[in-house]
C-alpha cells in the first residue's frame, strides 16, 4: 500500500494542473477584453469625475466631490432625472403590455401570421437614427402622415347635417389639429416614446412568443376539464409559464431605456427646453458639447449606480414571482 498510492496519486494532481492549466487559458483572454473594455473605463470614469478638465488641456486638476455637488443640484439634473423616469416607466410598461397582446394573438392559427411577426421585428433591426428620420417626416404637422389623418377627424365637422352644428361633438371634432410634436415641450416626450415603442415592440413579440411555445399544452387541457374558461387559463396558466420571459424582457428594457439615444439625437436633441433631455443625452451634453469632463463623469456615474440598483431590486424583489417550472 505504501508504493501504489503515491502512484495513484500523481497522475490525479498532474491532471488537475493540466485542467487548471487549460481553464486559465481559456478564461485569459475574456479576463483582458472585460479589463480592457469594461472595468478600466469605470474605473477612468470615477477618476474623471473628481477632476477639472476639458479633454484639451494638458492640466488636469482635482476637485474632489465638487463636481458631484455641481450636476447634482442643478435644476436641469432634476428635470433630466423625472424625464428619464418618465421615459423608462411608460416605454417599458407600454411595451411589454402591447407585446404580449400581440404575441398572444400571433400565436393563434392566423391566416399570415408569419408575415405578421417579420413585418414586426423589422424595426428592431433598423438603425435608431435611420428611425428617427423617417418619424421626423410622419411626425411634420403640415405634411407628415400623422398630420393628415388628424386633421381628417376634424374635417369631419364640416360634413356633418346643420342641426347638429352646435353640439359639443362637432366643437371637439372642428378644433382637432395635429400637434407640434417635436417642438412642443409637452408633446415632444410622447413623440419619442411613440418611436421607442414601435422600435423595440417587435422584439418583444418574438420572446413572447419564444416563451408561449414552452408552456406545457397538457395544462391548458387540464384546466379546461376543470372548468376554466379563457381568462381564468390566462391569469393562472399563461401568466406564470410567461413569468421568466417577463422578467427578463423587464430588465434588459430598463437597462435599454437607460442607452437610448440615437432617437433622442436626431429628433429632438434632448429639447425643446430639455422636455427630451435624458441622462445618456446629457452625459453626451456635458462631455461632448461642453467638454467638461468632470460633470460628464458624475452623470455617468449617477446612470451605472441607477441601473446596477434597479438591477439588484429586480432581481431581489420581482424575480421571487418568477415560475421557472
Amino acid at each position: 500500500m505504501k508504493t501504489t498510492l503515491p502512484l495513484l496519486r500523481r497522475p490525479t494532481g498532474m491532471r488537475e494542473w493540466r485542467e487548471r492549466l487549460l481553464f486559465l487559458l481559456l478564461i485569459t483572454p475574456n479576463m483582458l477584453l472585460l479589463a480592457a473594455f469594461t472595468f478600466w473605463p469605470m474605473i477612468y470614469n470615477a477618476y474623471l469625475s473628481v477632476i477639472s478638465w476639458n479633454f484639451l488641456s494638458p492640466v488636469r486638476r482635482f476637485v474632489g466631490l465638487r463636481n458631484y455637488e455641481t450636476v447634482l443640484t442643478s435644476d436641469i439634473f432634476r428635470i433630466v432625472l423625472i424625464n428619464t423616469a418618465v421615459f423608462t416607466i411608460v416605454s417599458v410598461a407600454v411595451t411589454m403590455a402591447l407585446g404580449l397582446g400581440l404575441a398572444l394573438l400571433l400565436n393563434q392559427p392566423l391566416r399570415w401570421r408569419n408575415g405578421a411577426r417579420a413585418v414586426l421585428f423589422t424595426p428592431t433591426v433598423l438603425s435608431g437614427a435611420a428611425i428617427a428620420i423617417i418619424w421626423i417626416y410622419m411626425f411634420d404637422p403640415r405634411f407628415g402622415p400623422l398630420a393628415q389623418i388628424i386633421n381628417w377627424f376634424g374635417s369631419l365637422a364640416q360634413l356633418l347635417p346643420a342641426r347638429f352644428s352646435e353640439s359639443a361633438l362637432v366643437e371637439w371634432l372642428a378644433g382637432v389639429r395635429s400637434p407640434q410634436w417635436l417642438s412642443d415641450p409637452n408633446w415632444a416626450m410622447s413623440a419619442l416614446i411613440i418611436v421607442y415603442v414601435w422600435k423595440n415592440l417587435g422584439y418583444a413579440v418574438v420572446i413572447y412568443l419564444a416563451g408561449l411555445q414552452t408552456i406545457d399544452r397538457t395544462l391548458y387541457e387540464a384546466a379546461r376539464i376543470d372548468g376554466a374558461g379563457a381568462w381564468a387559463q390566462f391569469w393562472h396558466v399563461t401568466l406564470p409559464g410567461l413569468s421568466p420571459i417577463m422578467f427578463f424582457l423587464l430588465v434588459t428594457s430598463v437597462l435599454a431605456c437607460f442607452q437610448a439615444f440615437d432617437i433622442i439625437r436626431v429628433m429632438t436633441d434632448g429639447g425643446p427646453v430639455n422636455a427630451t433631455n435624458m441622462l445618456v443625452y446629457h452625459l453626451y451634453e456635458r462631455g461632448f458639447i461642453q467638454s467638461q469632463a468632470g460633470p460628464a463623469g458624475v452623470v455617468a456615474m449617477v446612470m451605472f449606480v441607477l441601473m446596477l440598483i434597479l438591477t439588484v431590486l429586480q432581481l431581489r424583489f420581482i424575480e421571487r414571482r418568477v415560475h421557472y417550472s
